[in-house]
């Protein structure tokens, strides 16, 4: 069986972006809910709402092509993806079971006047800063 490749977006991919960008409002993903969001260029992004507190990650598992905003399953801090059940820490985008084992990225979130709003990109989990 050999190793699948996902592709992972890089900071040089969404350098042309303007941040802050609006993706959503807060009262568009309820408590344990997770909301697909775009930027402007189409990247698909996830939010999440952790008891009132806000995460965003990119969509895409990074095990296989699952969007985790229609697939995955938010248990507290951390996503499932339901197609092989491997997670993440939507906090950090650590992986945290298998057979994921590479992060997700994470995206800066701040909330203002009632929207969610992401303020740029962060590195990968054990990536330099």
């Amino acid at each position: 069986m050999s190793a699948q490749l996902i592709e992972v977006v890089t900071i040089d991919d969404v350098a042309g972006h303007q941040f802050p960008v609006a993706v959503c409002a807060t009262d568009d993903v309820a408590p344990g809910d997770i909301y697909l969001a775009l930027l402007p260029s189409g990247h698909k992004l996830a939010v999440y709402n952790v008891n009132g507190e806000f995460y965003v990650t990119d969509d895409t598992c990074t095990h296989g092509e699952a969007s985790l905003s229609e697939d995955g399953m938010l248990e507290g801090t951390e996503v499932e993806c339901t197609w092989h059940f491997g997670r993440f820490d939507v906090r950090t985008g650590e992986a945290c079971a298998m057979p994921c084992t590479h992060p997700l990225r994470t995206w800066g979130v701040e909330v203002r006047d009632g929207n969610v709003w992401v303020t740029g990109v962060r590195p990968l989990a054990g990536e330099p800063k």
